[in-house]
């Protein structure tokens, strides 16, 4: 059985500090925990008793649940209370440039760094002056990772999210996701090929929206035989990060009716290619 709400019944209660109070004072480090009702009372900074139990009502079922102990979180509960702690709603993070420790992907010059406005993360090259990639990052993930540990927050964090919505999870909500080549540069809504067009990967969540683009190597850089043709070379590909995959890399179009899109990398006069098709799923690989 699923119950529903409307968005404007489900989010009213949430309009008050000392309602905000009560679903952080419930959540913990370890998690969920149970508190009474005066526990939660003083955590809240009500004024009266009367005044913080009328509060308690309006989250009382939808955001608490009341047990033989206490109150404790519901699942929409924890995820406010998670969201209220991370500040993703509340907080808007500037961060000044933080240096890349690997080439640009198009002048091959080490001179990358990470930006942030608003929370959302720029890699530019100072040296070509070309913007790599551009990607929205939380606020707790700026307040707890450190200048040298904050890029490789953001690539692992980028590329868990593309290999779950290429395997077809939503790392969002959870639902059912769905990948598909299109041209980077054609006209929304079309399929024309535009000039010297170029693929591009649209990851999209059916459940909640959620779109995520990004080159086809980067959703089969993962791939077994990706991983051991670079392990035959000394190397764990797996360690290159979202910015810069290796300029040995090439993205051929084949096809657009089917799809057929050749990803290929040379080592050594070794070559190692993939044909992908329009769900992302690579249906050949030859090794040469």
């Amino acid at each position: 059985m699923t119950e529903t709400a409307a968005p404007s019944e489900a989010f009213q209660p949430l309009g008050n500090e000392i309602r905000t109070r009560v679903l952080a004072a419930l959540l913990e480090e370890g998690g969920p925990v149970t508190l009474a009702f005066s526990e939660l009372a003083e955590a809240s900074g009500a004024d009266t008793t009367a005044g913080f139990a009328y509060h308690l009502r309006q989250l009382t079922d939808h955001y608490l649940r009341e047990t033989d102990d206490g109150y404790t979180l519901t699942d929409a509960g924890i995820r406010i209370a998670r969201a209220i702690e991370s500040g993703v709603y509340t907080e808007s993070v500037d961060r000044d440039p933080v240096g890349i420790d690997d080439p640009c992907p198009f002048c091959d010059d080490r001179a990358l760094v990470a930006t942030a406005t608003d929370n959302t993360v720029t890699v530019r090259c100072q040296a070509c002056e070309a913007a790599v990639l551009r990607l929205p990052f939380p606020p707790s993930g700026h307040r707890t990772h450190a200048d040298e540990a904050f890029p490789g927050a953001l690539d692992r964090l980028y590329r868990h999210r593309v290999s779950l919505m290429t395997d077809g999870s939503c790392p969002e909500c959870g639902g059912e996701s769905t990948a598909r080549v299109e041209y980077a540069d054609a006209e929304p809504e079309t399929e024309s090929a535009p000039e010297n067009g170029r693929a591009q990967l649209r990851l999209g969540c059916t459940g909640c929206g959620y779109t995520l683009r990004c080159p086809v190597t980067l959703a089969v850089i993962d791939h077994p035989a990706v991983v051991s043709f670079y392990y035959g070379h000394g190397e764990d590909v797996r360690n290159r990060p979202i910015w810069n995959v290796g300029r040995e890399w090439r993205e051929t179009i084949l096809s657009d009716d089917p799809w057929c899109v050749r990803v290929s990398a040379e080592i050594d006069d070794e070559q190692l290619e993939l044909l992908v098709g329009r769900d992302a799923t690579v249906v050949s690989v030859f090794e040469r």
